[in-house]
C-alpha cells in the first residue's frame, strides 16, 4: 500500500434500499480522513450497472454529486468498472489502486452474501461480514434457526414459501392463529430496513399482509407480537468482538418501520438505554453470542425485545450491515461507548485488512505428500 489507504466505496444497488445506501455513503464520506484515505466511488445504478469515478479528495456536497462522482452521467456496463479496477494490464483504475472495499449496499444484492462472494473470488479485502454471515443475517428464518441452536431465547414464529402458501393457505393461517394469535407481524424473510412488514390484527389483515410480503420475497415469516422495549447493541470485531453500550429505540410509528427509520426522523433513541447493570451486561453478552453464532466479522447491530411483563430478553435479529445515516443507532452507540465516527471507520478498515491477511494463510489447493 502507498502513503494513503485506497478505499473503494460501493453504494447504490438494485435493492429497494437504494436511496438509503446513498444516505449512508454520503454520511460515511463526510467522516473519512482524506489525509489518510483516497476514496474511489463505485456507484451501482438501480438497473445494476456499475459506474466508477476518479479518486475523491473531499466529500461530495449532495447525494446527486455522489452519483455524478462515480460517472453516473456516462454509459455503464454490468461489473465493467470493477473488472477494470482489477486489471493489472492497465485498466481504468488499476489493481494496485484498491487496498480495501467498503460496501455500503443495504438489502438484496448488498448484505445477503452475493457481492461478498464476488469480493472473495477476486481476493479483495472488504469491510464487514463474509458470505456465510451475510446470507444467514439476511434470511430471518435461517437466522432464527441458528439462534435456536445457540440457545438464544426468541419469539415464536412460523414460516412458509409461496408454493406452500398457494397449495394450502388455510393450513398456514390456522397454524399462525393457534401458535401466534393476534396481533402478529408478517415479514418477507429476506429484506432489510423493515420493508414489506405489516402488523395483522385479524384473519383478513393476516391474509393481506402475507400477500404484501410475498411481493418482496418468496418466503414469509410470521412472528408473535411481543409487548416490549426495543433494545439494540452494536458489535465490532472479528474473532474477539466487543459490544457497545445498549441503546433503546422508541419508534415514532406503531412499530420501527422504514418511515420511522429513515424518513420522518422522529423516533427517539435513548443511548445508553435505561437498564440495570446486570441486564445491560446480559444483552451485550447475548449480542456477542449471536454475532459469533453466524460467524460474523467487522460489524453488526443486534436487536432485542425486552418483554414488559417479565423483563425477558428475546433476540430479534442481527443486521450485518447497519446504517450510518444521521438517524442510525450503530455509530451513535459506539460514540457513547467512547469510539467516535472517524475512529470507527478506521477500525472497520483495520479489521477488514486483518481478516483478509489471515485468509491468505489458507491453502485452497491440494498439497501432495
Amino acid at each position: 500500500m502507498g502513503t494513503k489507504v485506497n478505499v473503494a466505496l460501493v453504494y447504490g444497488g438494485k435493492s429497494g434500499e437504494h436511496e438509503v445506501s446513498l444516505q449512508t455513503a454520503f454520511a460515511v464520506l463526510g467522516e473519512f480522513d482524506y489525509d489518510k484515505y483516497a476514496i474511489t466511488p463505485f456507484y451501482i445504478t438501480k438497473q445494476g450497472e456499475w459506474r466508477v469515478g476518479g479518486k475523491l479528495g473531499s466529500k461530495p456536497q449532495t447525494a446527486s454529486e455522489l452519483r455524478l462522482a462515480a460517472g453516473d452521467a456516462g454509459a455503464g456496463f454490468p461489473l465493467a468498472p470493477l473488472f477494470a479496477a482489477l486489471d493489472t494490464s492497465g485498466g481504468a483504475v488499476g489493481a494496485a489502486a484498491i487496498d480495501v472495499v467498503f460496501p455500503l449496499l443495504h438489502g438484496t444484492f448488498g448484505e445477503d452474501g452475493t457481492i461478498q462472494g464476488l469480493f472473495e473470488m477476486a481476493n479483495i479485502p472488504y469491510v464487514g461480514a463474509g458470505v456465510l454471515a451475510s446470507a444467514v443475517g439476511m434470511d430471518k428464518v435461517t437466522m432464527k434457526k441458528v439462534f435456536a441452536q445457540e440457545g438464544l431465547p426468541q419469539c415464536v414464529f412460523r414460516y412458509f414459501n409461496r408454493t406452500q402458501w398457494e397449495k394450502d393457505a388455510a393450513f398456514f393461517v390456522m397454524e399462525c392463529e393457534v401458535a401466534l394469535g393476534y396481533p402478529c407481524f408478517v415479514k418477507p424473510a429476506n429484506l432489510g430496513s423493515s420493508v414489506g412488514i405489516s402488523k395483522a390484527r385479524n384473519r383478513e389483515e393476516l391474509m393481506s399482509a402475507i400477500d404484501y410480503a410475498f411481493k418482496y420475497d418468496r418466503k414469509v415469516i410470521v412472528e408473535e407480537f411481543v409487548d416490549g422495549r426495543e433494545i439494540e447493541v452494536a458489535v465490532l470485531g472479528n474473532d474477539e468482538p466487543k459490544a457497545s453500550v445498549p441503546g433503546e429505540v422508541i419508534a415514532s410509528n406503531e412499530f420501527y418501520d422504514y418511515k420511522a427509520k429513515y424518513v420522518d426522523g422522529k423516533s427517539v433513541m435513548q443511548i445508553p438505554a435505561e437498564l440495570s447493570e446486570e441486564i445491560s451486561e446480559s444483552v451485550r453478552e447475548m449480542a456477542i453470542r449471536a454475532f459469533l453464532s453466524i460467524d460474523g466479522s467487522g460489524l453488526s447491530r443486534v436487536d432485542f425485545f425486552m418483554r414488559r411483563s417479565d423483563g425477558q430478553l428475546l433476540i430479534n435479529e442481527v443486521n450485518t450491515l447497519p446504517g450510518f445515516t444521521p438517524f442510525s443507532m450503530y455509530p451513535l452507540m459506539w460514540k457513547e461507548t467512547g469510539m467516535p465516527y472517524r475512529e470507527l471507520l478506521d477500525k472497520l478498515i483495520e479489521l477488514a485488512l486483518r481478516r483478509h491477511g489471515e485468509k491468505q494463510k489458507i491453502n485452497f489447493g491440494v498439497s501432495e505428500a
